[in-house]
């Protein structure tokens, strides 16, 4: 069996509701049916983000703990 794992970032407005997401996520899942791929689910993946020290610490960011959520797919 074959997997393709790929990032999905739903883009939404204050106005729009869940249903835009999941057509978006359907959209997704229908462009990879197309090339024989079957959509199995979404996954979350947490991931660190190194900070950066800046120039002499002035626009020093932190280090960060995000989440991603990935589309997974096999056939």
């Amino acid at each position: 069996m074959e997997y393709k794992v790929v990032p999905f970032v739903a883009s939404i407005t204050q106005q729009d509701n869940a249903g835009k997401a999941a057509a978006q996520l359907q959209a997704l899942a229908t462009e990879y049916a197309k090339e024989g791929w079957e959509y199995i689910r979404l996954e979350s993946v947490e991931t660190h983000v190194a900070g950066d020290n800046g120039c002499f610490g002035i626009g020093a960011t932190p280090a960060k703990t995000t989440s991603v959520s990935m589309a997974v797919f096999r056939k």
